[in-house]
């Protein structure tokens, strides 16, 4: 199931667009009124781009909605039915993002993200109707960037979509390109991270996650600070995928979890990296 926004027009200062809920047996329709500096406003007339999305779906309907929509946005979209041919077709096409639903015939959303995550590099959004906690901490540990639950708002869609792709394009807002805390070395660049001189294998999310953390090495960060800059939101106080994230980096560190040392966690206000990790001064 997911809403749909079709043209607008203008009254006043305003424009008012009628905002549909497709799902497969109904269709509900309603106004909304929205100022015309508001966030869907800006991103309809802002996200237009050539990115290439790969739409894993086997419900023929959504896929068709989903698909005329994001053309309208500008993207380019190819579709998928099944999760056991998503391997052949990232050889062939190399999309920039994936759109991945978890109940796929052939092969699940998840088997899918656990076999192609190695070797692709894109973005991955995952989107579901299941609503479990675990599905959603399942997916992220595998390795997609962001988790959507059905019904999903358009807005909220491409603003994921966008988050993705703008951290894929290496768009950094602190202007180091190159990092260096103790033997981490970060290359904005190229995207790549290295310990002791050995490359760390990344999802997209975590090499901009352990990038914030040093480059502000030596201060605290909110998880509200560091979903906002992962994500685009706002920190709920449930939503786990930063503490998960970082579980995932300290592995990747070699981090003892018991005494961390790399990322530490401060009790009440988030997480600190160290200026000098300890033994290394």
């Amino acid at each position: 199931m997911i809403s749909l926004l079709p043209q607008r027009f203008k009254v006043a200062d305003t424009f008012r667009y009628k905002r549909l809920t497709f799902c497969s047996r109904q269709v509900r329709a309603d106004t909304v009124r929205c100022d015309r500096n508001s966030l869907p406003h800006r991103l309809m007339a802002s996200i237009r781009n050539t990115a290439h999305i790969l739409l894993v779906e086997d419900d023929l309907r959504l896929a068709g909605l989903i698909r005329e929509y994001l053309e309208k946005n500008g993207f380019r979209i190819s579709h998928e039915i099944r999760g056991d041919r998503v391997g052949s077709r990232l050889s062939r096409e190399q999309p920039d993002l994936i759109i991945l639903d978890v109940m796929l015939p052939g092969l699940d959303g998840f088997a899918v993200c656990r076999e192609i995550r190695p070797a692709y590099r894109g973005g991955v959004i995952m989107l579901t109707a299941r609503d479990e906690d675990y599905d959603e901490l399942l997916g992220l540990e595998l390795g997609a960037d962001d988790y959507i639950r059905k019904p999903v708002e358009p807005r909220l869609l491409l603003a994921r979509i966008h988050t993705v792709l703008r951290r894929l394009g290496g768009r950094q807002d602190n202007g180091a390109r190159l990092i260096t805390v103790g033997d981490l070395r970060i290359d904005h660049d190229t995207r790549q991270a290295s310990l002791a001189g050995e490359s760390l294998d990344l999802s997209t999310a975590e090499f901009d996650l352990l990038a914030l953390l040093a480059s502000q090495a030596g201060k605290v960060l909110s998880r509200d600070d560091l979903l906002r800059h992962v994500r685009g939101l706002d920190y709920d106080g449930a939503d786990r995928s930063i503490d998960l994230r970082v579980s995932r980096l300290r592995r990747k560190l070699g981090d003892d979890p018991r005494s961390p040392q790399r990322i530490k966690t401060v009790r009440g206000r988030g997480y600190l990296m160290p200026r000098v990790p300890a033994g290394e001064g």
